[in-house]
């Protein structure tokens, strides 16, 4: 396993922050990545024999799902801005004796130079454009390396949706400490208000559809999904302060500890633990599935 100190932000988190390197909270993650990852190839539409680019592959989740998808003749193609994501990727295809039916990229969204004109059938993206400054840029890049009749399919958060509030936690009700949590969102530099600077915040599914249209896709389908209901992203309180949101982002333990005194940590741990291990909380979610074609 590789050590979270020694590699960079996307791979420290993806392979050990996310889910402060826990089995029981990883299982908790996929039980929203599984459904994402199904969707995402569903509306890539691949058929045996295509290749496939996986833009920010990660920690592989599509680009080894599409291996089943692609069959013996075709391939995925791992691309990721992190080269020791890159790296892991290559151990884990190496150990499922994959490794002739992929190859590997370290290159960023916006700038896929490395990857030829017209040489692919399907690009797909999962939450790598909340990261991307110049997104169109991105789009104009998975339109050159499609084939003509290549498709492209995109999951994106879309964080503006449900600002962050000071009533609420990690979907716990907070409203008796709300305080203290305006001091961890201080903390953390997050703000209740739209900030037009920041990659993860500054769109909506709206912009992901013009991006599309102006790159010269031809065809383009979004669906914005919006859901509310009880539940909770994480197993109990330990699991919460071990896990981080994404790689831009402290540990919830981290940034209580770094925003608060002694005392004021137990009084918030007072009122939110026994929320958290009862899994008693709110599941906010919103995002879009982008597909498009170039014809």
């Amino acid at each position: 396993m590789s050590d979270p100190e020694s590699t960079d932000k996307w791979a420290s988190w993806l392979l050990h922050r996310r889910d402060g390197d826990d089995a029981a909270q990883h299982e908790k993650a996929l039980e929203h990545l599984i459904p994402i990852r199904q969707r995402v190839l569903d509306n890539a539409d691949i058929h045996s024999g295509d290749t496939v680019l996986d833009v920010g592959a990660g920690d592989g989740l599509i680009a080894f799902g599409a291996l089943d998808r692609v069959g013996t003749d075709g391939r995925a193609i791992f691309s990721d801005v992190s080269a020791d994501l890159v790296s892991h990727a290559q151990g884990l295809a190496h150990d499922v004796g994959a490794q002739d039916r992929m190859s590997f990229i370290q290159a960023a969204a916006e700038d896929l130079s490395p990857i030829e004109d017209e040489s692919v059938d399907v690009v797909t993206t999962r939450s790598v454009l909340i990261y991307v400054a110049d997104k169109a840029s991105a789009f104009r890049e998975f339109h050159r390396v499609l084939r003509p009749g290549g498709r492209v399919s995109i999951f994106e958060p879309i964080n503006n949706y449900f600002p962050d509030t000071t009533d609420e936690f990690w979907g716990f009700d907070s409203r008796p400490v709300r305080d203290l949590v305006a001091k961890v969102w201080e903390y953390e530099g997050w703000t209740e208000t739209f900030n037009d600077e920041d990659p993860m915040m500054n769109f909506s599914e709206k912009d992901l559809l013009r991006y599309a249209e102006d790159a010269g896709f031809n065809e383009v389908h979004v669906e914005l999904m919006v859901d509310v209901g009880p539940g909770t992203w994480v197993v109990d309180w330990e699991r919460l302060l071990n896990t981080s949101p994404n790689p831009n982002a402290h540990t919830a333990g981290e940034a209580l500890h770094g925003a608060l005194t002694d005392e004021e940590f137990a009084r918030l741990e007072q009122h939110i633990r026994p929320l958290a291990d009862a899994g008693k909380g709110v599941l906010r979610s919103a995002f879009c599935y982008v597909r498009a074609l170039k014809v």
